[in-house]
Protein backbone atom coordinates (compact mmCIF):
# COMPACT_ATOMS: atom_id res chain seq x y z
CA UNK A 1 0.00 0.00 0.00
CA UNK A 2 1.40 3.10 -0.73
CA UNK A 3 2.08 5.95 1.79
CA UNK A 4 1.73 9.75 1.56
CA UNK A 5 4.78 11.44 0.37
CA UNK A 6 4.03 14.09 2.63
CA UNK A 7 3.22 12.46 5.52
CA UNK A 8 3.95 9.09 5.33
CA UNK A 9 0.79 7.91 6.37
CA UNK A 10 -1.23 4.98 4.53
CA UNK A 11 -4.73 5.81 3.77
CA UNK A 12 -6.95 3.57 2.74
CA UNK A 13 -7.44 2.06 -0.44
CA UNK A 14 -9.00 5.04 -2.63
CA UNK A 15 -9.22 7.03 -0.05
CA UNK A 16 -7.52 11.02 0.52
CA UNK A 17 -5.17 11.18 2.99
CA UNK A 18 -5.94 11.68 6.76
CA UNK A 19 -3.88 14.44 7.19
CA UNK A 20 -5.48 17.76 6.32
CA UNK A 21 -2.33 19.61 5.06
CA UNK A 22 -1.67 17.03 2.77
CA UNK A 23 -5.11 16.89 1.47
CA UNK A 24 -4.36 20.96 0.96
CA UNK A 25 -1.20 20.64 -0.62
CA UNK A 26 -1.75 17.36 -3.06
CA UNK A 27 -5.58 18.43 -3.56
CA UNK A 28 -6.52 15.70 -2.26
CA UNK A 29 -4.55 12.61 -3.53
CA UNK A 30 -3.09 10.32 -1.58
CA UNK A 31 -0.15 9.66 -3.03
CA UNK A 32 2.08 12.19 -5.35
CA UNK A 33 4.94 11.69 -7.59
CA UNK A 34 7.34 13.47 -6.11
CA UNK A 35 9.96 10.83 -4.93
CA UNK A 36 11.63 11.22 -1.80
CA UNK A 37 15.19 11.86 -0.18
CA UNK A 38 18.33 11.56 -2.65
CA UNK A 39 16.13 8.68 -4.92
CA UNK A 40 15.08 12.25 -6.27
CA UNK A 41 17.99 14.53 -7.00
CA UNK A 42 19.72 14.70 -10.11
CA UNK A 43 23.25 12.95 -10.59
CA UNK A 44 26.00 15.39 -9.64
CA UNK A 45 29.20 15.95 -11.55
CA UNK A 46 32.30 13.59 -11.58
CA UNK A 47 34.77 16.98 -10.32
CA UNK A 48 33.89 18.70 -6.89
CA UNK A 49 34.60 21.52 -5.39
CA UNK A 50 35.12 21.18 -1.63
CA UNK A 51 35.76 23.60 1.38
CA UNK A 52 34.01 24.63 4.75
CA UNK A 53 32.58 27.97 6.28
CA UNK A 54 31.54 28.83 9.58
CA UNK A 55 28.04 28.78 11.50
CA UNK A 56 27.91 30.30 14.66
CA UNK A 57 25.74 28.07 17.56
CA UNK A 58 25.76 28.73 20.80
CA UNK A 59 28.01 31.56 20.53
CA UNK A 60 30.64 29.24 19.15
CA UNK A 61 31.46 28.56 15.78
CA UNK A 62 30.70 25.32 14.13
CA UNK A 63 31.87 24.06 10.82
CA UNK A 64 29.82 23.57 7.56
CA UNK A 65 31.42 21.85 4.79
CA UNK A 66 30.22 21.84 1.95
CA UNK A 67 30.84 20.37 -1.88
CA UNK A 68 29.43 21.53 -5.15
CA UNK A 69 30.54 20.23 -9.00
CA UNK A 70 32.24 21.92 -11.48
CA UNK A 71 28.43 23.35 -12.88
CA UNK A 72 27.60 24.40 -8.98
CA UNK A 73 25.50 21.70 -7.94
CA UNK A 74 25.37 20.57 -4.33
CA UNK A 75 27.14 17.59 -3.88
CA UNK A 76 26.58 17.35 -0.37
CA UNK A 77 26.79 19.12 3.07
CA UNK A 78 27.47 18.18 6.69
CA UNK A 79 27.88 20.40 9.90
CA UNK A 80 30.70 19.33 12.38
CA UNK A 81 31.75 20.78 15.88
CA UNK A 82 35.29 20.40 14.72
CA UNK A 83 37.54 20.88 11.27
CA UNK A 84 39.95 18.14 11.16
CA UNK A 85 40.84 15.19 9.72
CA UNK A 86 37.96 13.49 11.06
CA UNK A 87 35.47 15.73 10.46
CA UNK A 88 36.67 16.38 6.74
CA UNK A 89 36.61 12.17 6.06
CA UNK A 90 33.59 11.59 7.79
CA UNK A 91 31.87 14.34 5.24
CA UNK A 92 34.06 12.88 2.79
CA UNK A 93 32.40 9.42 3.06
CA UNK A 94 29.37 10.69 3.41
CA UNK A 95 28.86 12.03 -0.13
CA UNK A 96 31.08 9.39 -1.79
CA UNK A 97 28.10 6.92 -0.01
CA UNK A 98 25.64 9.00 -1.92
CA UNK A 99 27.26 9.86 -5.25
CA UNK A 100 30.05 7.38 -6.02
CA UNK A 101 34.03 8.30 -5.83
CA UNK A 102 34.56 11.54 -7.67
CA UNK A 103 37.43 11.84 -10.61
CA UNK A 104 38.71 15.32 -9.32
CA UNK A 105 38.39 17.23 -5.93
CA UNK A 106 39.24 21.00 -5.48
CA UNK A 107 39.97 22.25 -2.31
CA UNK A 108 41.70 25.12 -0.43
CA UNK A 109 44.74 25.22 1.58
CA UNK A 110 43.07 23.21 4.43
CA UNK A 111 45.55 21.08 5.85
CA UNK A 112 42.93 18.89 7.49
CA UNK A 113 41.06 18.72 3.79
CA UNK A 114 44.17 17.04 2.27
CA UNK A 115 44.61 14.69 5.32
CA UNK A 116 40.98 13.27 4.76
CA UNK A 117 41.64 12.95 0.73
CA UNK A 118 45.08 11.43 1.21
CA UNK A 119 43.86 9.22 3.58
CA UNK A 120 40.03 8.13 1.80
CA UNK A 121 42.87 7.58 -1.38
CA UNK A 122 45.28 5.37 0.94
CA UNK A 123 42.17 3.04 2.73
CA UNK A 124 40.05 2.84 -0.43
CA UNK A 125 42.53 2.56 -2.72
CA UNK A 126 40.75 5.16 -4.77
CA UNK A 127 42.70 7.35 -7.50
CA UNK A 128 41.01 10.80 -6.63
CA UNK A 129 42.74 13.84 -8.12
CA UNK A 130 43.57 16.36 -5.89
CA UNK A 131 43.61 19.80 -6.76
CA UNK A 132 44.67 22.82 -4.62
CA UNK A 133 43.81 25.59 -7.13
CA UNK A 134 42.50 28.82 -5.55
CA UNK A 135 40.56 30.45 -8.39
CA UNK A 136 38.88 26.77 -9.49
CA UNK A 137 37.31 26.68 -5.60
CA UNK A 138 35.44 30.22 -6.21
CA UNK A 139 32.12 28.20 -7.23
CA UNK A 140 31.55 26.68 -3.88
CA UNK A 141 33.14 29.74 -1.92
CA UNK A 142 30.07 31.47 -3.66
CA UNK A 143 27.80 28.83 -3.22
CA UNK A 144 28.11 29.58 0.10
CA UNK A 145 26.88 32.69 -0.07
CA UNK A 146 23.23 31.68 -0.80
CA UNK A 147 23.40 29.43 2.75
CA UNK A 148 24.82 32.34 4.59
CA UNK A 149 22.30 34.82 3.34
CA UNK A 150 19.86 33.00 5.18
CA UNK A 151 21.52 32.31 8.26
CA UNK A 152 22.88 35.36 8.81
CA UNK A 153 20.08 37.22 10.27
CA UNK A 154 19.20 34.12 12.38
CA UNK A 155 22.32 35.37 14.63
CA UNK A 156 23.37 31.72 15.36
CA UNK A 157 21.29 28.90 16.40
CA UNK A 158 20.75 27.77 20.08
CA UNK A 159 21.26 23.87 19.54
CA UNK A 160 23.35 22.15 17.04
CA UNK A 161 20.56 19.41 16.43
CA UNK A 162 18.39 22.62 15.70
CA UNK A 163 21.11 24.06 13.32
CA UNK A 164 21.56 21.12 11.62
CA UNK A 165 17.75 20.82 10.70
CA UNK A 166 17.44 24.35 9.80
CA UNK A 167 20.76 24.24 7.38
CA UNK A 168 19.29 21.27 5.57
CA UNK A 169 15.75 23.12 4.96
CA UNK A 170 18.17 25.59 3.51
CA UNK A 171 20.24 23.28 1.34
CA UNK A 172 17.43 21.38 0.14
CA UNK A 173 15.36 25.00 -0.80
CA UNK A 174 18.90 25.63 -2.39
CA UNK A 175 18.98 22.35 -4.62
CA UNK A 176 15.13 22.98 -5.72
CA UNK A 177 16.14 26.75 -6.73
CA UNK A 178 18.88 25.17 -9.02
CA UNK A 179 17.00 23.02 -10.52
CA UNK A 180 18.72 19.73 -8.83
CA UNK A 181 15.71 17.87 -7.96
CA UNK A 182 13.37 15.62 -10.37
CA UNK A 183 9.99 16.16 -10.50
CA UNK A 184 7.40 14.13 -12.57
CA UNK A 185 4.69 16.21 -12.16
CA UNK A 186 4.20 20.15 -11.81
CA UNK A 187 4.96 21.04 -8.23
CA UNK A 188 5.42 24.71 -6.86
CA UNK A 189 8.64 24.60 -5.22
CA UNK A 190 6.68 24.88 -1.84
CA UNK A 191 4.94 21.66 -2.49
CA UNK A 192 8.31 19.92 -3.45
CA UNK A 193 10.03 20.83 -0.18
CA UNK A 194 7.37 19.64 1.48
CA UNK A 195 7.46 16.27 -0.14
CA UNK A 196 11.35 16.01 -0.14
CA UNK A 197 11.51 17.41 3.18
CA UNK A 198 8.69 15.50 4.88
Amino acid sequence: MAKCALCRQTPKVGAECPNWACSDLSGGRSEMSVPTGNASKRPVGSSWRMDETYVKVKSRWKYLYRAVDKIGGTVDFLLTAKRDRKAALRFLRKAIGQHGVPEKITIDKSGANTAALESYNAEHEADIEIRQIKYLNNIVEQDHRAVKRVVRPMLGFKSFRSAASTIAGIELMHMIRKGQMRTTGKLRPAQQFSALAG
